[in-house]
């Protein structure tokens, strides 16, 4: 995956950190772990200017954000609650957990975005709940930008300062990528397997 990242990244520049980083939070197995160190190390070779692969990957990362934002909006409570009702072991959460998850969200909407877009696989679910609870568009989109910026920035900065040892880091990643995808996949099937409703617990 990781040459793959690296060859479209060089290929589009600009254009295609920010369709990557849009397509990572919609699909989150493809990671912006590799994405944005990339743009930082084009930028320390003077192809790609670090101010542009930070935006880029910021406006990227907020594209993907929107379409889980107004699907979690289109859905709000008591649709996602009876969906959850019919459909609950398919994503292993029961009435309970999405709850006690909404409760949580809803004291701390705010901080939760900000936080929940710098951290890997919470970055593309934390969008659902900020729609589903009707947190204000123009709140979602700032305090979502903080957070995609910061953590677009932190990356770049970093595949900036491995400078000409970005490639040998990336071509570790490649293994441990796909470890975590299928650590995911193990997870989620095991989630499925042992799944209790409510009722049940």
């Amino acid at each position: 995956m990781a040459e793959w990242i690296i060859g479209f990244v060089e290929q589009f520049g600009y254009l295609g950190i920010a369709a990557l980083m849009a397509l990572e939070n919609i699909f989150p197995p493809l990671p912006s772990e590799l994405i944005m160190p990339f743009g930082g190390f084009s930028a320390a070779q003077g192809t790609l200017s670090l101010a542009g692969v930070i935006a880029a990957g910021t406006c990227g990362s907020l594209l993907g954000a929107l379409p889980w934002y107004f699907a979690g909006r289109w859905l709000g409570r008591d649709k996602l609650e009876r969906w959850i009702e019919r459909h609950g072991r398919g994503f292993t959460i029961t009435q309970a957990e999405h709850a006690r998850a909404r409760r949580w969200f809803e004291r701390h909407d705010a901080r939760a975005v900000l936080l929940g877009r710098m951290v890997p696989a919470v970055r593309t679910v934390i969008s659902v709940p900020a729609g589903v609870t009707r947190m204000a568009f123009g709140r979602f989109l700032f305090w979502s930008a903080i957070g995609s910026a910061a953590w677009s920035g932190l990356l770049a900065l970093l595949g900036s300062t491995l400078g000409s040892h970005y490639k040998e880091v990336a071509s570790w990643m490649n293994p441990v990528t796909t470890l975590i995808v299928v650590g995911v996949v193990v997870s989620y099937i095991y989630r499925v397997v042992s799944f209790k409703p409510d009722a049940e617990r």
